[in-house]
């Protein structure tokens, strides 16, 4: 059999959930990207003690929705897999400005880019690719990307873009081994310009956390 793979060019919709309004009192505009396993809905339930006046949250949501735990009764999403990654990397990008453009974020807002888990990895692609101008960059209990670079980041320096790094003193997914390899491609990757913070807890978005980021 002479099989053969092809491709289609189309259109698609895709949802995203936010939370709150955007008023003239609105200081921070978060863009959050969930893990996998988690609807954009779902996802927004850890930002919901924020001041509701003062920050705005947009989590958009990963395309492919698949039912958890094989009992058929609830969903969750997935961003990416190793399956042709690049191009559905680039339509996750679209699917990223397409939301951005919508939003018109007001220039006066403080822009937060925030990715939990697997959202890290969509999260870091996503500001490096289009050179994004947010204030703070937090990347929580995930890994980069092994393509970038330093290069790839420098931009943020003179973006004056702050960036935390977390993670969970038990998360399950990363051992001391790899929590040492990530430490330093960190320091490396940033030039020393990242926060690393170590908290106390596991795989998981800790509330408490949140309110020290703006």
């Amino acid at each position: 059999m002479d099989q053969q793979e092809k491709r289609v060019t189309y259109t698609t919709t895709n949802s995203y959930t936010t939370l709150n309004t955007i008023t003239d009192k609105t200081k921070n505009v978060w863009i959050v990207f969930h893990g996998i396993g988690y609807l954009s809905k779902y996802f927004l339930k850890y930002f919901n003690e924020l001041d509701p006046e003062e920050n705005y949250i947009i989590a958009p949501q990963a395309p492919s929705k698949y039912y958890l735990n094989n009992k058929y009764r609830h969903v969750g999403a997935s961003w990416l897999t190793k399956e042709n990654t690049k191009t559905e990397t680039e339509n996750i990008l679209d699917y990223l400005d397409a939301v951005y453009t919508a939003e018109n974020i007001p220039a006066h807002c403080n822009l937060l880019v925030f990715g939990y888990s697997q959202g890290v990895s969509i999260a870091t692609r996503w500001v490096i690719k289009r050179k994004l101008k947010c204030n703070h960059l937090i990347l929580y209990a995930g890994g980069i990307p092994h393509e970038q670079t330093p290069e790839n980041f420098a931009f943020l320096e003179g973006n004056n873009t702050k960036v935390t790094v977390l993670v969970g003193d038990k998360d399950e997914y990363i051992n001391a081994e790899r929590l040492k390899q990530e430490q330093e491609k960190i320091e490396a990757l940033f030039q020393g310009r990242a926060k690393q913070i170590l908290f106390k807890g596991g795989h998981e978005v800790k509330k408490e956390l949140l309110n020290q980021f703006y």
